[in-house]
């Protein structure tokens, strides 16, 4: 029981924070080099490539949230197949064809110095393998461990939620130093989430080998 709470309340976070975040994406919208995020930006928004990657970000992720919502419910999986493929299909290839790439250049110039730089590269590495793995698996027909392997890439996809929550809640200009909670936060958030999404592997029921054999029979 507490685990199904524990997915319940973070499929309706998600959602929240999802519609909060195309709230705070709609600024970006008018193509403004002095507006929200990039006017800590200053420097590289001159930068047409820099440019060209942050706008496919941050007008793609929206899509990867929203896809990973539904896609670890095994009723959801039995009762929409043909969906439920088409929608990974969309997380997947979102992540590994645009988002891994953009999120990698964004990351070269990331604030929070090599602390933040780090952090970000490290994210985009552990992300493209969390994702290729879940792929090649259920390929497989291994959905135990397709099913870790989702769940470990869609934690690091939230870690944009989780760092803007610990922005908003704990940080304070006249308290931090900025570079250096930029960077803490990072890692934080990517800690974080893992930490959860073990915590969700460990207690999870793994959808029965026969289900995935009647969604294979059905392509």
């Amino acid at each position: 029981m507490p685990i199904k709470i524990i997915r319940i309340l973070a499929v309706i976070a998600v959602l929240i924070f999802s519609i909060l975040m195309l709230k705070t994406i709609s600024q970006y919208t008018g193509f403004d080099k002095n507006v929200g995020f990039l006017m800590f930006k200053q420097k590289v928004v001159s930068n047409p490539y820099w440019m060209a990657f942050f706008y496919i970000h941050i007008f793609s992720i929206i899509l990867c949230l929203l896809a990973g919502l539904t896609q670890f419910s095994s009723r959801f999986l039995t009762e929409n197949k043909k969906l439920h493929r088409l929608i990974g299909r969309v997380y997947v290839y979102n992540i590994l064809i645009i988002n891994v790439p953009a999120c990698f250049v964004l990351g070269l110039f990331s604030n929070g110095g090599m602390l933040g730089i780090t952090g970000f590269l490290l994210q985009d590495i552990i992300w493209a393998y969390f994702t290729l793995a879940a792929v090649l698996f259920i390929k497989k027909g291994k959905v135990s461990e397709h099913k870790k392997y989702m769940i470990l890439s869609y934690a690091v996809t939230v870690t944009a939620i989780t760092f803007r929550i610990i922005k908003n809640l704990f940080y304070q200009e006249n308290l931090y130093d900025y570079e250096l909670f930029y960077g803490l936060n990072v890692w934080a958030s990517l800690i974080i989430n893992l930490s959860v999404a073990y915590f969700i592997i460990r207690n999870q029921k793994v959808l029965p080998f026969k289900t995935y054999v009647h969604h294979k029979n059905n392509k």
